[in-house]
């Protein structure tokens, strides 16, 4: 492709079709171990020559999905628009950066770089081999498309929310143990759309023996939500047969607790990228102290409980100066209750 043809399309042309490749990459699967992922072929006078979306593990990648609805040599000199920088691995299919090559593509132009150890790389190549490539394109957009797979991949664990419901000084429960409800309706339908949004929702063994809950995502009358979190266990208790979460959508996985790092690495394995830390202070209080709490919800009911049963328990400070301090990122009315969104400072 000559200079010329690459200047005329680098503006709107461009841009057209990057939005149109965030558009169609909403095709694919929005949970699992591959994002969403869209590509937009052009000819050299910006007109669209093909189309293509990832559509899961398994199957041709965005890119080679494009391709393949072009015949041989129909791709010489075109600009290939990504939303995601081309791979350059072999896993369950081959290197996009390859086939791209291959095909004769001039001009590769993506949005968001691809953060991945093995999968990473891919624009270099394609530089290597001569390939006009440019990236950043459209950043906010491309990101927002591949929602919490992003930071999962950076991260390499899932996404980690930490929620509790507590009366204003703290309280997760009266002293007898009862807490049903601290909170309103409204805070209550709330944490169940955020359950119903994530991949996974963890809790602890004792809360499980305690409450026997289901971990399910409802509605207000009972009715369950179209997609349903995978319960997560956590602790060295045995579960009973019988136990609610056994009954649910899907098979609870089990862990142990005793490494909740390495345990999170194995649940990004398994395609899930977001974690609802729900059920007891012991595991919220446990995630906190490990530093693996990437965003806190807490739901304030306008109540006073007093007594020993805090929300958090200990997470490990024993003098002021090393309070783990918060950004207070929303504050939100839900009823009668306060949501206090809040991420946690990285220390210098």
């Amino acid at each position: 492709m000559t200079s010329t043809t690459a200047q005329r399309l680098s503006g709107d042309a461009i841009e057209r079709a990057m939005l149109r490749a965030v558009e169609i990459a909403a095709n694919g699967p929005a949970r699992g171990v591959n994002p969403q992922v869209g590509c937009v072929i052009l000819a050299a006078d910006g007109s669209i020559l093909a189309e293509g979306w990832h559509r899961g593990a398994g199957t041709p990648h965005a890119e080679v999905d494009a391709l393949s609805k072009l015949a041989a040599g129909e791709a010489n000199g075109a600009t290939a628009v990504v939303t995601l920088e081309p791979c350059n691995h072999t896993g369950l299919t081959g290197p996009c950066s390859e086939a791209l090559i291959a095909a004769g593509v001039s001009r590769v132009v993506y949005g968001v770089s691809d953060p991945g150890d093995h999968s990473s790389g891919g624009a270099a190549r394609l530089r290597e081999a001569g390939v006009d490539v440019a990236g950043g394109v459209l950043l906010a957009e491309t990101t927002a498309r591949l929602g919490d797979w992003l930071p999962a991949a950076r991260l390499k664990r899932p996404v980690v929310t930490v929620k509790w419901a507590s009366s204003l000084d703290g309280r997760a429960a009266a002293a007898d143990g009862t807490s049903q409800w601290i909170t309103g309706p409204e805070a209550r339908a709330d944490v169940h759309a955020r359950r119903a949004a994530s991949d996974a929702i963890g809790v602890g063994t004792g809360t499980v023996l305690a409450d026997d809950p289901s971990l399910s995502a409802r509605f207000a009358d009972g009715g369950l939500y179209e997609t349903q979190p995978i319960p997560v266990v956590f602790g060295a208790r045995e579960t009973p047969t019988d136990a609610a979460i056994r009954r649910g959508t899907h098979e609870p996985i089990f862990a142990t607790g005793g490494d909740l790092a390495a345990e999170l690495r194995a649940l990004h394995a398994r395609g899930i990228r977001s974690l609802f830390i729900e059920g007891g202070p012991t595991l919220a209080s446990a995630f906190i102290a490990a530093g693996l709490a990437d965003e806190v919800l807490v739901y304030l009911a306008p109540a006073i409980l007093g007594g020993p049963r805090t929300a958090i328990g200990d997470v490990g400070i024993t003098t002021i100066d090393d309070a783990l301090r918060l950004s207070i990122e929303s504050v939100e009315t839900l009823g009668d209750d306060l949501l206090v969104v809040a991420t946690l400072k990285k220390k210098p």
